[in-house]
């Protein structure tokens, strides 16, 4: 039993492989892509949210634009460990 577990997680951890899954770039890629889709799909509601609401009141333009921009600082901070990585 213990030797079917070694030969699987030997397997599975391919001993011996240095290479990666997928290259760096395409990782950086990735990461970027979808810390960009989840922003966009988070900032949708947020600025139907925000507009309805400067619609009503004036004096709400500072605070649905600050709330429309948070979701923004996800992509920035990918881009910023992608340059560090």
């Amino acid at each position: 039993m213990i030797e079917n577990i070694a030969l699987v997680v030997n397997a599975v951890l391919q001993e011996g492989s240095a290479a990666p899954a997928i290259p760096a770039s395409a990782a950086a890629a990735l990461a970027v892509g979808l810390a960009a889709l989840g922003s966009g799909y988070a900032e949708r509601g947020i600025g139907a949210a925000a507009v309805g609401a400067i619609a009503e009141d004036d004096s709400m333009f500072g605070r649905g634009l600050i709330l429309t921009v948070l979701p923004e600082t996800l992509v920035i901070l990918a881009l910023v460990v992608v340059f560090v990585v």
